[in-house]
């Protein structure tokens, strides 16, 4: 824990929740109230929060929470303005600013939505603001959804390059047994890779207690896999965010950064870029991608689903289906088609305006060994 200089601080609903109905300000104030001790610390923080429709419920009295797309999001609409009012008038109990920060999919997926969104939050971090981060969810359609504030925070964490992401729970982190079911159940204070401990959050009788936990485990993945230690931590503990100025972890679960961690372009196709159809390969080229570290040739492709043009992403699939790697693409869908079991050197005579041999050159591709 020792130099964290900047932080993603994750609050789901579950703390920020009224019992009531409605948003719990005294919560909203003991997160402020936390942010200030760590400022004045000289760490930089951005809060990735939840609340926006539970806000919109208590204002328009509702008891129930709408089912259909266009009740969610007119809800939240309306919880907006209320969620970010509350921070801001707490934060100025601080002396300290606040801004509200929508992001929907579309903004982390395209890559000059991607730098823009980057370029914003550092500029506001340099002019000492909070940002406060949520997805856009009143125009936001399902299949550009972030699915979960969980997955956002990974990203945000990415995009911004911060020291830890510090995730806020109802339980005090991972356990070995489902603490509610299991009185032996000891809490796992440290966790080496992620995907040791993914299984667990799978199935019936999980042992992790709450259904929660299995976006905060792909969270910790994503957020390990860039570099970048996280942090499971229960609200009831929040003030003990304060002992990471003295470089000590307070009580919860960590998840250590792995030493290989993806560099910046390879974090945006791995995790934050659309993939926009998907290539198939043969054992051959898959062993090519996977363990010898080559680019994806067109004599290795065998198939292709969905559409594209070039330069998006796409998915690469092994004779098996299994997602093997992503990449940004050098054709077209039609053209992929064209080429796909030639030789490279018959490509230039075949695609009008190509000049490379690569279909998904190296450098523009995250494997799965990565990922």
């Amino acid at each position: 824990m020792n130099g964290v200089r900047r932080i993603v601080l994750k609050i789901g609903s579950s703390s920020l929740n009224h019992p009531q109905g409605g948003l719990d300000e005294a919560a909203i104030a003991q997160v402020v109230s936390a942010i200030a001790d760590l400022k004045k610390h000289g760490v930089e923080c951005i809060i990735v929060t939840s609340g926006a429709v539970a806000a919109g419920m208590g204002r328009l009295k509702l008891h129930n929470r709408p089912r259909d797309l266009p009740g969610k999001q007119a809800v939240s609409a309306v919880g907006q303005g209320v969620l970010i009012e509350m921070y801001t008038r707490n934060f100025e109990q601080h002396g300290i600013v606040g801004a509200q920060v929508l992001l929907s999919r579309i903004d982390l997926a395209q890559a000059s939505h991607y730098r823009n969104a980057q370029n914003t939050l550092e500029k506001l971090l340099r002019l000492h603001v909070v940002p406060i981060i949520n997805e856009n969810d009143t125009v936001a359609v399902d299949e550009l959804c972030f699915g979960d504030n969980d997955t956002l925070s990974a990203l945000v964490a990415g995009l911004v390059g911060v020291d830890l992401l510090v995730i806020l729970t109802d339980v005090d982190g991972l356990y070995t047994a489902n603490p509610k079911k299991d009185q032996s159940a000891q809490l796992i204070k440290e966790v080496a890779e992620v995907s040791a401990v993914e299984c667990m959050a799978s199935g019936a009788g999980s042992m992790l207690g709450t259904g929660g936990m299995v976006t905060k485990l792909r969270a910790a993945r994503i957020a390990t896999h860039f570099g970048i230690g996280t942090l499971l931590l229960n609200f009831t503990r929040l003030k003990e965010l304060d002992d990471l100025t003295k470089g000590e972890a307070p009580e919860g679960t960590y998840f250590k950064p792995v030493k290989h961690r993806l560099a910046g372009r390879k974090r945006w196709i791995a995790y934050a870029g659309l993939s926009e159809g998907c290539i198939h390969v043969d054992d051959g080229a898959a062993k090519a991608l996977l363990e010898e570290g080559k680019s994806l040739l067109a004599k290795g492709i065998t198939g292709v689903s969905g559409t594209w043009e070039r330069k998006e992403i796409v998915r690469i699939l092994n004779s098996r289906g299994e997602e093997i790697a992503k990449g940004v693409v050098e054709l077209n869908h039609d053209e992929v088609l064209q080429v796909k079991g030639m030789h490279s050197g018959k490509l230039h005579e075949l695609i009008e305006n190509f000049e490379g041999e690569e279909v998904v050159h190296r450098d523009n591709m995250t494997v799965m060994v990565d990922m």
